[in-house]
């Protein structure tokens, strides 16, 4: 199972960790833990290509942990309030997706959400 934990604070979304192996399919053939990487890499990508705006991430490839932080989802860490709204709101659209999907992937996925300050 893939358990993935948002972070957020005043009611922002500020990043998230996905934890562990869905299990869905065999390794190679698990289209659950696809779909899961590559929304991850288009997330990674839009806050730092598309939004210019950094993000620290770590990707362990045998346990398939990730770890997101979007510094620039919050106000702050960035003066720019769209982009910081932007980011923000990317990852928020990620947790609310996710949250959809464990509604047929219960027994692999679990989503939650958890109010935790950025110092």
């Amino acid at each position: 199972m893939t358990k993935v934990v948002f972070y957020k604070t005043d009611g922002r979304f500020y990043g998230f960790r996905e934890i562990g192996h869905t299990g869905y399919g065999e390794s190679g053939d698990d289209i659950l833990c696809s779909a899961l990487s590559a929304m991850t890499m288009l997330i990674i990508n839009a806050i730092e290509i598309t939004y210019a705006s950094s993000v620290e991430y770590t990707i362990d490839e045998k346990t398939a942990d990730i770890e997101l932080i979007a510094k620039g989802a919050l106000p702050q860490f960035e003066s720019d309030e769209k982009k910081s709204f932007a980011v923000s709101g990317l990852i928020e659209a990620y947790f609310y997706q996710l949250t959809e999907l464990t509604e047929e992937y219960y027994e692999f996925l679990e989503v939650e959400e958890k109010e935790e300050p950025l110092n």
